[in-house]
């Protein structure tokens, strides 16, 4: 069985299922849940000091984001990725995104851009004093924001789950890396980019900040 977590009780005013799946976030960002290890509801309830109800309806949040994965009778284990696992997500996203952007580039208006600055203000003040748990929520809010300037509910919805699956681990080694400043202002660069109409160099900032070649360039050079 899994250690316990070594964490004060959740007081009564945060047994909401956000705030628990938030905790649940940042002992994945601390290691405290360990990859690959099953814990179940009831042993997380007595360390955060709830009920079991509210952390089973979290781990199910974090299921959906791919984040963690249900084990039948037992509770739900930390999900293992590769550092392959985690360059076939970003490729994914790369060959959906930067067209996308590209297409968003060209067809939205500049009052729509607009209402995406705060959106890509708020990653910079969580990056700023280094909250990953909303640095990842921010990031995930303007890029799925953006993406539905597109039009696509299912393309935003596809690139939402793949956001979970990875983002956290980016984010993570951003921060170790001292590097997770430039890369959210970076989403003030890439709006300034759109803003300004140019397409092509949006989409070439968009491969660049998701850390992966642009499609279309890779495969012209072959």
């Amino acid at each position: 069985m899994a250690d316990p977590l070594n964490r004060a009780p959740v007081s009564a005013q945060e047994l909401l299922r956000d705030q628990v799946a938030n905790a649940l976030r940042v002992a994945l960002i601390s290691g405290e849940l360990r990859p690959g290890t099953v814990y179940s509801a009831p042993v997380l309830a007595a360390d955060f000091g709830v009920s079991a109800t509210p952390v089973r309806e979290a781990m199910l949040d974090l299921a959906r984001e791919g984040l963690v994965e249900a084990v039948r009778n037992k509770g739900f284990r930390v999900t293992e990725l590769t550092e392959r696992d985690l360059g076939d997500y970003t490729e994914i996203r790369a060959l959906i995104e930067v067209p996308t952007v590209g297409r968003i580039t060209r067809t939205a208006t500049t009052a729509e851009l607009k209402q995406l600055r705060p959106l890509a203000r708020a990653v910079v003040d969580a990056a700023r004093t280094r909250d990953l748990v909303a640095c990842l929520e921010s990031d995930r809010r303007f890029h799925l924001a953006l993406l539905a300037l597109a039009g696509n509910t299912r393309l935003v919805e596809t690139v939402g789950e793949l956001h979970g699956r990875a983002r956290l681990h980016d984010l993570t080694r951003l921060d170790r890396a001292g590097e997770l400043m430039a890369s959210a202002e970076e989403h003030l660069q890439l709006l300034d980019l759109m803003l300004g109409g140019d397409a092509a160099a949006a989409e070439e900032f968009m491969a660049h900040h998701l850390g992966h070649p642009h499609p279309y360039a890779t495969a012209a050079a072959h």
